[in-house]
């Protein structure tokens, strides 16, 4: 019997994150454990009249690169990929891995090299977005994998991210759109603030945010979704951050205890309890990777629980969650890096300040 979330699902990333319209050509990127939802995606995206394309990775090929690659094939730019990222008008990627840990143990320096030799891909895929010319949406299907790094059963584990994506209600797509207008009077608060100062355990840290734009996230690049983010000014940022409760996950790496200190807008000092040569690693990919690409609070109430997936532990309510490296464009910043890194913090106990008011106390707005 189909599960009718999985439906659900399909229908809410083409007709509402992606807007797929006749004729557009949309790649799928995923796994075979992902099978369900591919099947169900690709028939919805023939019925609408697109062109679906599907890429299925075998599990453990990453890994396998990294320990076998040498430097001419580190630096390696697939023409293959150059002409997907030139010509597709979606990419749907659905993570859905057996096991979330085959990176553990790869050279950090050699995903570095790899992640700076694509920056021009990536500089493509930024420009095409920003004219307009490609959309992108990311997802991810439940598995026993992203299940135990979660501390679930699957079952527990699908319901999980399901009801994070508004699946378990027979109209995920207005449930949305109620977010989206919800969410609209913080971002148009936020919009007339300069400076905010974050304040919480081990934290004392300013961003300076004016002139930049904060941006409504209410499932179109992202599902589930449930976060209202900006890009901080490149050389504002001073004081110090320590995410001391949620580890960072990039890469298929982890940093536990990650503590941080700015001036200037640049990263000074750093360091993990674990994770730090990894952390190290990627801060020096370039120079963009030691700033500050985004600053965003999570508000997604139904996700209530960590689960080691950064897709749903940045949307966590009560949280805010920070980025070294890679500025979004429609932010209006500046700063590129071929590294984009998302840290959580918890907030349940911090304060935030707009121009020297409090707007954030214990994870509740106050504006």
């Amino acid at each position: 019997m189909k599960d009718r979330r999985v439906e659900r699902l399909a229908r809410l990333l083409l007709e509402y994150s992606l807007g797929l319209k006749k004729d557009e050509i949309i790649l799928i990127q995923s796994s075979p454990l992902a099978t369900p939802l591919i099947k169900e995606i690709y028939r919805q995206a023939l019925r609408i009249g697109a062109h679906p394309h599907t890429q299925i990775s075998i599990d453990g090929l990453s890994s396998i690169f990294y320990k076998n690659a040498r430097m001419h094939q580190l630096k390696y730019v697939s023409p293959i990929k150059k002409f997907i990222v030139e010509n597709v008008d979606a990419f749907l990627w659905i993570m859905g891995a057996w096991n979330t840990k085959t990176l553990y143990g790869v050279d950090p320096q050699k995903m570095a090299i790899s992640s700076r030799a694509n920056k021009d891909l990536q500089k493509i895929f930024m420009r095409r977005e920003r004219r307009g010319e490609l959309k992108w949406t990311g997802c991810l299907f439940p598995t026993h994998g992203s299940a135990q790094d979660a501390e679930m059963s699957l079952d527990d584990y699908e319901d999980f991210v399901f009801n994070g994506c508004f699946c378990n209600r027979a109209d995920p797509i207005s449930a949305w759109k109620k977010v989206k207008k919800n969410q609209a009077r913080l971002v148009r608060r936020l919009n007339r603030i300069s400076r905010l100062r974050i304040v919480t355990k081990g934290t004392d840290l300013t961003v300076g945010v004016r002139g930049r734009r904060w941006i409504n996230c209410c499932g179109t690049n992202n599902m589930p979704d449930g976060e209202i983010f900006t890009s901080p000014l490149e050389t504002i940022t001073e004081g110090k951050i320590l995410f001391d409760k949620y580890p960072g996950f990039y890469m298929g790496q982890e940093a536990e205890g990650v503590y941080l200190e700015f001036k200037k807008g640049k990263v000074v000092k750093a360091k993990a309890r674990k994770g730090e040569r990894f952390l190290l690693s990627m801060i020096n990919v370039d120079d963009g990777a030691r700033r500050l690409g985004e600053v965003s609070f999570g508000t997604n109430s139904k996700i209530k629980r960590f689960s080691r997936n950064t897709l749903f532990d940045e949307k966590i309510g009560k949280t805010m969650h920070l980025a070294l490296g890679l500025a979004l464009v429609e932010t209006g910043g500046k700063n590129f890096s071929s590294v984009h890194w998302d840290i959580v913090l918890d907030m349940k106990q911090g304060e935030v300040y707009g121009d020297g008011k409090l707007i954030y106390r214990n994870g509740r707005f106050l504006l």
